[in-house]
């Protein structure tokens, strides 16, 4: 993984990001998205036919932005490439699911049970904090 300095490394336990795709239009795509720092990497469980998993499928370009939610002027960006590979057991899922209280994503995916694993390659790591 590109270097995260030392005193943003909390961020990559953060409950939530933001994933940055780039849309059919050429226009960024943002979303809301659980994530996990997995065995030194970032992580996310997507659902197979959502719109930025589409994105990512044509333009694997990805930002990750993770704001200090104690600290609004502190924040990590990570931007890079995605690799997607699918994850048709839940296994990946159901280790994003252990860190949100145990949620079982299958619920979240109704009929349409196709997770991949989206997993970032870093190729620049922004680390902001505005009050230093």
């Amino acid at each position: 993984m590109t270097d995260v300095p030392e005193a943003f490394a909390d961020l990559l336990d953060a409950p939530f990001a933001t994933l940055a795709t780039i849309g059919p239009d050429g226009r960024p795509q943002l979303s809301a998205v659980w994530f996990l720092h997995d065995d030194g990497q970032l992580k996310v469980s997507l659902h197979a036919g959502r719109q930025k998993t589409k994105n990512l499928r044509r333009d694997p370009a990805v930002n990750l932005f993770v704001l200090d939610l104690q600290n609004p002027l502190r924040y990590l960006e990570v931007r890079g490439d995605a690799e997607l590979a699918d994850d048709p057991d839940y296994v990946f899922a159901t280790k994003v699911g252990a860190k949100y209280g145990g949620t079982d994503l299958r619920q979240m995916d109704g009929d349409d049970q196709r997770r991949v694993v989206v997993t970032i390659q870093p190729t620049r790591a922004v680390a902001v904090d505005l009050t230093a």
